[in-house]
C-alpha cells in the first residue's frame, strides 16, 4: 500500500511490524482504551522516527463514526492493512457478522476503510487490498469465496456511507450496478450520479434506459456490432444515431478520464432526440434487420450511461 502510495515502504513496514507491541505493555492492559497512543509514546521513547510513531496510533483511526483519520500516509497504510486483514481473516474462518452481532467489528473496520480512501483521496482498489491480504494467510483460510464476500461486505457498506451524507437511494444503487471497487472511483460515480439527477432530462433519461432494459430483455437474438446507417428508414433514427455519434466521441475520454460528471452532462443532451425517435419510430419493426438495427443503437447509447451507472434505477 505504502508503494502505490509513493511512501516509503520499509517505514510502513516497520510500523507494522511494532503496531501490535505495545498490547503486550501492562499499560494496555490496566487501560485498553490506551492501545496505539502508548505505541506512540514508547516508540517515540525509543528512538523511532516521528513518521512511526504516529502511524501506531493512527493505524486504530477512525474509532467511531466521526472520527479523525490517520494523519500522514504510513499511518493510512498501516490502519487499511490492518482493517483488510481482519475482514480477510474472520471471513476467511466463515465467521461473519450475524444480525446485529458484529463482535470483531467488521462494519467499523469497513466504513474505516472507505472513509480513509475516500477522505484521504488515496488511489487504491479494494479487489488487489483483498486478493494480497489473501495471498498472506496462505492455507490458514477455510473459506473459498473469502474475497467475493469480502468485497461484497464492503460494498454494503457504501449505501450507509453515503445516507449518512444525504445522497438519495436511488442514486447510491445506480452506482453500486456498476460494483466500482475503487472507493474513489465509485465516489465520483456517486457525485456525478447526483449532480444528474437535478438536471431537467434526467427523469426522461432513466425512464428511456428502463424502457430500453427492459426492450431488449425480451430480445433473444444478436446485435450487430454497430448501428448501419444504411438501414436506417426513418429520419428520427438517423437523427438520433447522429447526435448518439458525436456525443460519444466526447464522453468516451470523459469516462476514461473518470470524467463522469461531464460525461454525463454531455449524454444528457440526448433527451430531445430518443423522445422523438420514441414518439416516431416502431422498434419492433417487422423487417428483423431493421429491428436489430434499432435496437443495436439504443444498446449502445445505454451502454454509454452503462459505463458511469445504471441511471434506470433513478
Amino acid at each position: 500500500i505504502a508503494q502505490q502510495l509513493g511512501e516509503n515502504a520499509a517505514q510502513a513496514h516497520r510500523a507494522g511490524l511494532l503496531s501490535k507491541t505495545d498490547l503486550m505493555s501492562d499499560m494496555v492492559l490496566e487501560f485498553p482504551q490506551v492501545q496505539g497512543t502508548m505505541g506512540k509514546y514508547y516508540a517515540t521513547n525509543d528512538g523511532e522516527s516521528a513518521v512511526i510513531a504516529q502511524a501506531l496510533e493512527d493505524q486504530y483511526r477512525p474509532r467511531y463514526a466521526g472520527d479523525s483519520l490517520p494523519e500522514a500516509n504510513i499511518g493510512c497504510a498501516v490502519a487499511i492493512s490492518d482493517k483488510i486483514d481482519t475482514l480477510v481473516g474472520i471471513f476467511g474462518i466463515n465467521q461473519p457478522p450475524k444480525g446485529d452481532k458484529d463482535p470483531f467489528a467488521l462494519r467499523r473496520a469497513a466504513i474505516g476503510v472507505i472513509r480513509i480512501i475516500i477522505e484521504k483521496k488515496l488511489d487504491l482498489d479494494l479487489v488487489a487490498l483483498i486478493k494480497a491480504s489473501i495471498d498472506f494467510f496462505g492455507d490458514k483460510l477455510s473459506n473459498d469465496n473469502t474475497a467475493d464476500n469480502v468485497l461484497d461486505f464492503i460494498m454494503g457498506r457504501f449505501r450507509a456511507f453515503y445516507q449518512e451524507q444525504g445522497i438519495a437511494i436511488d442514486v447510491i444503487q445506480a452506482v453500486l450496478a456498476k460494483k466500482p471497487s475503487a472507493p474513489l472511483d465509485f465516489d465520483k460515480r456517486i457525485k456525478a450520479v447526483s449532480y444528474f439527477g437535478e438536471l431537467p432530462e434526467a427523469e426522461t433519461l432513466a425512464a428511456a434506459n428502463k424502457r430500453v432494459g427492459n426492450i431488449l430483455a425480451k430480445f433473444d437474438g444478436e446485435l450487430y456490432e454497430a448501428f448501419k446507417v444504411d438501414l436506417a428508414s426513418e429520419q428520427a433514427e438517423e437523427e438520433l444515431a447522429k447526435t448518439y455519434d458525436a456525443i460519444s466521441l466526447k464522453v468516451a475520454p470523459l469516462v476514461e478520464d473518470k470524467n463522469y460528471q461531464a460525461a454525463l452532462t454531455e449524454l444528457a443532451q440526448l433527451k430531445t432526440p430518443i423522445d422523438t425517435f420514441f414518439d416516431n419510430v416502431m422498434v419492433m419493426s417487422d423487417d428483423e434487420a431493421v429491428k436489430i438495427n434499432r435496437l443495436t443503437l439504443l444498446n449502445e447509447i445505454r451502454n454509454s450511461f452503462f459505463a458511469i451507472a445504471d441511471i434506470s434505477l433513478l
